[in-house]
């Protein structure tokens, strides 16, 4: 069973990092992030702890639109301005960008029920079909305004169009790495898209930042709660209390992920230590070439070569720090 689980992981991270430093890196980001919480909490007034404040954005009807066809054009209405606004600002981070266009759909009526709540389906690689960001709109409830920014940016631009699209779209490499992939840079790139436009100014509203952080705060408590079943033997019970205790999200949700760590180990730790190593990699490059850096050749680095490993993008940030230098 150690064995497996520990094979799993390091297939699933592309990383030498341990279960143990993993669950040690998931309850310390859990820390920062609840603290970054509390923050905005103060920033909006609310009166209370955090759990109390999770209850309140879990249930409040401010954060939701109306179940009508009126409720959910709004919502779709405004994720297409989000991914538009976005669109202009592309030049202040990227030098290379897709091609194919990125456009907004509402998930269709004969499998609303049973799909995701968000996701993105990549262009035809001819050209013939543009990138879609999906949002499902057959529970209401299940779609708060606050999560509307990071959900655009995380499926669609700066996220998975921005690197799926892109990839395709690149000549001379073997296929694989055009159209196949590694969980942890895939992911990592997409929880690292959410954080992105907060460092050029986007989720000017309080209320959206505590969406992102809540999103990051998800994928932190996987890789506590992953490594907790499979290494430290935790329940079923207590992997969902520690969701429910930590989070905002509903217990269904806890529910399901719990579910999911049990059937695919390590699969879920893919998106944290992703984005955590895109992250240490950009500060590495910050550090190392000072005012040489240029945020934009850094992306060009990351999503010009295809999917790869993570220590394989180690190796090449490696190589363009030392040419810059």
């Amino acid at each position: 069973g150690a064995d497996f689980y520990n094979n799993a992981l390091k297939r699933t991270t592309t990383t030498d990092l341990t279960a143990e430093e993993i669950h040690t890196i998931g309850l310390s980001e859990v820390d920062r992030i609840h603290n970054e919480m509390r923050l905005i909490m103060t920033k909006v007034g609310f009166e209370g702890d955090l759990a109390e404040f999770f209850v309140f954005m879990r249930n409040d009807k401010q954060f939701y639109y109306a179940a009508d066809e009126a409720g959910k054009t709004r919502y779709l209405k405004e994720a297409t301005q989000i991914i538009d606004t976005m669109k202009s600002r592309l030049d202040d981070l990227f030098i290379t960008k897709p091609k194919a266009d990125l456009i907004v759909k509402r998930v269709e009526a004969f499998r609303e029920k049973s799909a995701g709540k968000v996701f993105y389906q990549r262009p035809a690689p001819d050209g013939s079909r543009p990138g879609s960001y999906y949002a499902n709109l057959y529970d209401m409830e299940a779609m708060p305004t606050y999560q509307m920014e990071a959900l655009a940016y995380h499926e669609g631009i700066p996220g998975h169009h921005m690197q799926i699209a892109l990839k395709q779209e690149l000549e001379n490499i073997p296929k694989f790495r055009k159209f196949g992939g590694y969980t942890a840079y895939s992911e990592g790139w997409g929880l690292y898209s959410e954080m992105i436009p907060k460092e050029i100014g986007f989720y000017q509203d309080p209320y959206s930042d505590f969406g992102r952080l809540a999103m990051e705060l998800w994928r932190a408590c996987r890789l506590v709660v992953d490594t907790g079943m499979h290494v430290k033997k935790w329940t079923r019970e207590e992997g969902i209390e520690y969701y429910v205790t930590n989070t905002p999200n509903a217990k269904s949700d806890a529910v399901k992920m719990v579910e999911r760590h049990a059937v695919m180990p390590s699969q879920a730790t893919a998106y944290k230590i992703g984005m955590l190593k895109i992250v240490e990699l950009r500060e590495k490059a910050k550090v190392d070439l000072g005012e040489k850096f240029d945020i934009r050749k850094f992306h060009d680095v990351v999503l010009t070569n295809g999917a790869v490993p993570l220590n394989v993008l180690e190796n090449m940030v490696n190589d363009y720090i030392a040419a810059a230098k």
